[in-house]
């Protein structure tokens, strides 16, 4: 199984990106959809949840500007950002989970800046 991201890029302050994230080869029901993001010096966390049950859960930093979604049938989680903020730069990477394993995808930069 793999996850393959795509999306980021370069933006100015206030623009917006969407990230998408999909999985490809054999893999079971994923019960949880996520985004998470790592600045430089700082630590991995969690930016965007989403259940296959459909509960949401944001990190706050992004709450009301960020929106994940997905698609069962295709594998494939997405992540509009928008009113993006200079410290909204960072590597953000997708992470599926099913029952007993977890994946990640490769991640993908955004860099917002003026």
């Amino acid at each position: 199984v793999q996850l393959q991201a795509s999306g980021g890029g370069s933006v100015r302050p206030g623009g917006s990106l969407r990230l998408s994230c999909a999985a490809s080869g054999n893999i079971d029901v994923i019960n949880v959809m996520g985004w998470y993001r790592q600045a430089p010096g700082r630590e991995r966390e969690m930016v965007a949840l989403h259940t296959k049950t459909g509960s949401t859960n944001y990190g706050d930093s992004v709450k009301g500007r960020f929106t994940i979604s997905r698609d069962n049938a295709k594998n494939t989680v997405y992540l509009q950002m928008n009113s993006l903020k200079p410290e909204d730069t960072a590597v953000y990477y997708c992470r599926f989970r099913t029952t007993g394993y977890a994946y990640w995808g490769q991640g993908t930069l955004v860099t917002v800046s003026s």
